[in-house]
């Protein structure tokens, strides 16, 4: 058994003792950089010994100028060649790709090796990856196209050597939403939970237990992703959305009343969770400033015995914030994730591209 490495050590470990003297010696005057983003749960940090049964272990992206890209196939020939059949007790080879493209550590005697190594452009990989190229600069409507769980694969992962520094600029140009876009989204991620807080209530009032119980699910998936906005920070996609919702600082407080909400027995008591992570919520949303200070406290749902935060005050008041005023006049559907979570349209650049006529 080999001791398991999380992927982001082992791809730079791969990279300075295996693949850069390669590189070194036979193409010195290579200018390039060498990262570990894009896909994978390793990119982000969430790898686990499981995760090694497909298109894990050590692979590189290499990122090349435009003027050294007609060396490509000699720079991976090279590599072939030279690389060891395993390392660090993970084999360098990969099997060839099935019918979706997935490819399967496989161990082999003697090279040449197939390594998970991608040589292109900066450029070309955006293009590719987002259907877009961020240093071309970017416009209101192109961030609402790029899901969200892409923009974190990009900007997460490591970056072990940049020589050209065109790579460090695209992560840079992808850090994080632009004042207005984050705003436009957090008030349409407000206007998701104004949809639908008060029918938790109204459902279970009526002895529609299953219904009130989904509801309430998916109100807590829209206070969980409220809460990645409220801190600024990418949320990644279903698989791994709990376990970094977790590592946010809101988490220990409000973890408590989303899992109370999820496991209580009938819909008053479920009100009562959701009531306190709204309470919750809204007061991390006037610490931030952004507003003037808004009640953060439940009320009834116009004279109905249901409690309700009634956030379009938040949603109302965020939107107002936004400078730009084509913007701000947008209605509220929000960025691409927002919109949709069907996985062919967040997963394929040339389908979400295709959202920004919504806008």
């Amino acid at each position: 058994m080999t001791d398991f490495l999380p992927g982001l050590e082992l791809g730079g470990l791969f990279y300075q003792e295996a693949v850069r003297p390669i590189l070194a010696a036979a193409y010195p005057d290579l200018d390039y950089a060498a990262a570990l983003i894009g896909y994978g749960s390793d990119v982000i940090g969430f790898d686990t010994p499981i995760s090694t049964d497909h298109m894990w272990g050590p692979r590189l992206y290499l990122f090349v100028t435009e003027a050294d890209l007609p060396r490509r196939d000699a720079v991976f020939q090279t590599l072939r060649q030279q690389l060891p059949v395993s390392f660090r007790g993970y084999s360098t080879h990969f099997g060839s790709p099935d019918g979706i493209g997935v490819r399967l550590l496989q161990p082999v005697e003697r090279g040449p090796v197939d390594p998970l190594i991608w040589i292109q452009t900066p450029q070309q990989f955006c293009l590719d990856y987002l259907g877009l190229d961020p240093l071309a600069g970017l416009t209101a409507r192109d961030w609402l196209t790029l899901p969200e769980h892409k923009l974190l694969s990009l900007t997460a992962g490591r970056v072990y050597h940049d020589g050209p520094g065109e790579l460090t600029a695209v992560r840079a140009a992808l850090a994080y939403y632009p004042a207005d876009v984050w705003l436009y989204l957090l008030a349409a991620q407000w206007g998701r939970i104004v949809e639908e807080e008060a029918f938790v209530g109204r459902t279970g009032d009526v002895g529609d237990e299953l219904g009130s119980r989904v509801i309430a699910g998916r109100l807590v998936q829209a206070l969980m992703k409220l809460a990645f906005l409220l801190e600024r920070q990418y949320a990644p996609y279903s698989k791994w959305f709990g376990s970094a919702f977790a590592r946010l600082a809101c988490a220990p407080a409000l973890t408590p009343p989303l899992e109370g909400a999820l496991a209580a027995e009938g819909w008053g008591e479920r009100e009562g969770y959701l009531s306190a992570a709204y309470e919750m919520a809204a007061r991390l949303h006037n610490g931030l400033g952004i507003t003037a200070p808004l009640d953060p406290t439940v009320r009834p749902y116009y004279g109905r015995p249901y409690l309700t935060l009634f956030a379009e005050r938040f949603a109302d008041a965020t939107r107002a914030a936004i400078v730009d005023e084509e913007v701000r006049g947008w209605p509220l559907l929000g960025g691409i994730d927002q919109v949709s979570d069907c996985v062919p349209l967040v997963t394929h650049a040339s389908l979400a591209r295709k959202m920004v006529v919504l806008y």
